[in-house]
């Protein structure tokens, strides 16, 4: 087909092929905004409770909607099952009907399960978080350090601060996150932590993370280091305590420090800070101890296009919020090099997340 003059030699074909990827893009917030209505509609809990596939008109049923709806749903969960939410088989017998069932997405949206997402879907799609997004283009323009301070005035945390609503949801969705740490712990890295005496969950808030490392390996002395605000009135145990602290300004001697989506929420130079009250801490223990982050690599060559995505946008997303950002391999080691740690390890094996030993 012709070439469009002064476009580079882009076809006719290759533009209407841009253009149904530009449609594509303009409709991806449709995908993550069906997912969140999805989870508020609860459809994952019923299926599950209806213990096998559900066909349309028992889910009509028990979502007690109108049944002039029916054919809404219909195509909202053709949607939701080509986005991978839910599977479709046949039921019935003789008279067969498409039925729906869960997969290992939706299996992660069922309330009553400890690692369910859905806190995490609400949180991050809440609509106080999404306004901001709006604005990015302003954001590059001017001179605030992120997307929050040009819309509100104040950065990211702040704002959390002054919004309970918000700040409770976001910690909802961090620690339905934590939850997923249960198959860290007990199947993928149990021996990481085979021999800990000792550990200090930095920024850990309200402590899901330390629970399990708690409960898994008893003989581990927990601590969960943070803010004020955000380890005020904690039940305590015999191996699970709180600290309120600054890790910029101090981090407690232990055989390990652990750091969950911290680094990635701040700049290099924040985190070398940080590393650095770690480096410190574990020259005071004799040398003993090491760091263990589990955060974001960015592996452009060896991760699938898909993964790659989503970590880009978790890049955009830091940056243009907190002043943060997602690292690949190399960065990771140059904070960790000028740090004054002399290896790492990392085991890339939690969907998005890895997880990063650091030694002195």
């Amino acid at each position: 087909m012709d070439t469009i003059e002064n476009e580079g030699g882009i076809s006719v074909r290759e533009l209407f092929e841009g253009h149904g990827q530009v449609i594509r893009l303009v409709f991806n917030h449709l995908s993550a905004m069906s997912l969140k209505g999805a989870v508020e509609l609860g459809i994952a809990d019923i299926i599950h409770s209806h213990g096998r596939p559900i066909t349309l008109s028992e889910l009509v049923s028990a979502l007690k909607i109108q049944p002039t709806k029916t054919s809404n749903l219909f195509r909202f969960m053709r949607l939701l099952v080509h986005m991978g939410l839910f599977s479709k088989t046949k039921v019935g017998g003789e008279k067969e009907e498409e039925a729906y069932g869960l997969t290992a997405i939706s299996a992660l949206l069922i309330k009553d399960k400890s690692y369910c997402l859905s806190p995490l879907v609400s949180g991050i799609l809440d609509p106080e978080n999404i306004f901001p997004l709006h604005f990015i283009s302003k954001w590059f323009k001017g001179n605030d350090i992120s997307v929050w301070e040009t819309v509100h005035g104040k950065n990211y945390w702040d704002y959390m601060n002054q919004n309970p609503g918000l700040s409770q949801r976001f910690n909802q969705a961090m620690i339905s996150d934590s939850e997923m740490a249960i198959f860290i712990v007990k199947d993928c890295c149990r021996k990481i932590f085979e021999g800990l005496g000792s550990i200090v969950d930095v920024g850990g808030g309200n402590g899901g993370f330390s629970k399990i490392i708690s409960e898994a390996f008893p003989g581990i002395k927990c601590t969960v280091l943070d803010l004020p605000h955000a380890v005020a009135n904690m039940p305590q145990t015999e191996n699970l305590k709180y600290i309120a602290g600054d890790m910029f300004q101090y981090i407690p001697p232990a055989d390990a420090y652990f750091f969950k989506l911290v680094f990635h929420a701040f700049g290099d130079e924040d985190c070398l800070k940080i590393l650095k009250k770690c480096r410190e801490a574990i020259a005071g223990n004799g040398e003993r101890g090491k760091v263990l982050i589990m955060d974001i690599v960015i592996n452009e060559k060896e991760d699938k296009h898909q993964v790659t995505e989503a970590k880009l946008l978790g890049d955009t997303l830091m940056s243009v919020s907190v002043d943060g950002k997602e690292r690949t391999d190399e960065e990771w080691k140059t904070l960790f090099l000028d740090a004054g740690f002399t290896h790492y390890k990392i085991t890339n094996v939690f969907g998005l997340k890895s997880l990063i030993e650091v030694y002195p």
